[in-house]
């Protein structure tokens, strides 16, 4: 069985800094693209930042400059380092992974969210 964890959310303040952690374990051969996605109170979930088994990465344009995705293999967790927060930022963040596993097979998996808060 695989689990998909995020942690790392939390309340800050406006220009301030969160970093998220979105964890893997159980039955893996290998992670392959990591998404980051965050869903606001009334509004459609949407994706934030991309890594590729490559390390090479994607982001919304509105987090360009402030957030950066990165991957530790050997730890099977996906980082999402948040800087210079806004208001606008607040939302649930969701890991979404493509997991390959020991027979082969590729599957997506969602985590349940962590929460972020950018609030005075």
């Amino acid at each position: 069985q695989v689990r998909v964890v995020e942690s790392g959310g939390g309340l800050v303040q406006p220009g301030g800094s969160l970093r998220l952690s979105c964890a893997a374990s159980g039955s893996i051969f290998q992670i392959e693209d990591v998404d980051w996605y965050r869903q606001a109170p009334g509004k459609e979930r949407e994706l934030v930042a991309q890594v590729d088994s490559g390390s090479a990465t994607k982001y919304k344009d509105s987090v360009k400059g402030r957030f950066t995705i990165s991957r530790d293999n050997a730890k099977k967790t996906v980082y999402l380092q948040m800087d210079n927060l806004k208001p606008e930022d607040t939302a649930v963040y969701y890991c979404y992974a493509t997991i390959v596993h020991w027979n082969n097979e590729r599957v997506n998996y969602w985590g349940r969210g962590t929460q972020v808060t950018v609030s005075l």
